[in-house]
């Protein structure tokens, strides 16, 4: 899927779940960012929370890496897609590597 054809299903969802997975989509491969450094990045800095929240329904991975958002402490923070953390630390690894596309199949992150 482009960009384009993102954006353009992106119209469906909320315009503070836009902001949140465009800011994701701007976190280079191998690279990690925090939930609050999304929510500064939209201009809602008390709503890291809901940043979470936004990712955690996100309908567009791997397009948006919501993997590589990551608590402001370090630690991984939470992950829907199929294999829960877990996955999103090997994809993470996978990354970091240049080995990215290993971890994807049918738009979906996996172990």
């Amino acid at each position: 899927m482009t960009k384009k054809e993102i954006f353009e299903k992106m119209k469906g969802y909320t315009a503070f779940q836009q902001a949140v997975w465009k800011a994701c989509m701007t976190i280079p491969k191998g690279e990690t960012r925090s939930y609050k450094w999304i929510a500064q990045r939209i201009g809602k800095p008390g709503a890291v929370r809901a940043v979470g929240s936004a990712l955690g329904r996100n309908p567009f991975a791997p397009e948006v890496p919501c993997h590589r958002v990551i608590k402001s402490d370090g630690t991984p923070g939470g992950f829907s897609g199929p294999g829960g953390i877990r996955a999103k630390l090997r994809l993470l690894k996978l990354e970091r590597r240049g080995n990215h596309k290993r971890g994807y199949r049918q738009g979906f992150c996996t172990l």
